[in-house]
This record gives structure tokens, C-alpha cells and sequence, in this order.
């Protein structure tokens, strides 16, 4: 995940739902996976993958421990790389 700018994209960040779905989507983007992969491999609808990496729906900690397995990564990462994201869109807005 690069360096957040001032724009449209720091906006998108401003809700846990928003950051988790960057991040994962990131991820998912960085291993040359896609959407339809994840939901395959993860169990879940493809639409519903869409739907969480567009912020529209909230995960439930069992939804970010089986994603964050799916994508090889350990789900305190993913939540560090959430925490991080909020933070540095919040030291934008404010800045």
C-alpha cells in the first residue's frame, strides 16, 4: 500500500469497512489474485468479496480470520495494515 494523497481515495478510508476493504483488495491485488479466486477459495460469493472490498459490508471476525487464511496472511496484519490506513487518511483530512 502506497502513500496516501489528499484525494478522493483518503475519503474512501474514513470507516473501518472502507479501510478493510483497500486492504484486502490491495492484497488480493499484490498475489495477481481475483475477486471471483478469493470467493472460490474462500467460500464465500463473489459479490459478497466485491461488496467488502467496496466498504458496503461489514465483516464479522470469523469473515476477516477466513479471508486473511485464504490470502496466506495473518489476520493481525490485515488489522495493522486497517489501523494504519484510517490513521494516515485521518492525519490527511486533517492536515
Amino acid at each position: 500500500m502506497g502513500r496516501l494523497k489528499r484525494t478522493d481515495e483518503t475519503e474512501r478510508l474514513s470507516t473501518p469497512e472502507l479501510a478493510f476493504g483497500f486492504v484486502v483488495r490491495a492484497i488480493r491485488r499484490k498475489q495477481g489474485k481475483s475477486q471471483q479466486w478469493l470467493a472460490d477459495k474462500s467460500g464465500y460469493h463473489r459479490t459478497y468479496i466485491g461488496l467488502l472490498e467496496n466498504g458496503q459490508k461489514s465483516p464479522s471476525l470469523r469473515t476477516i480470520f477466513n479471508i486473511s487464511a485464504t490470502l496466506s496472511v495473518k489476520p493481525s496484519k490485515v488489522l495493522l495494515q486497517i489501523e494504519r490506513a484510517l490513521d494516515r487518511a485521518r492525519t490527511v483530512k486533517k492536515g
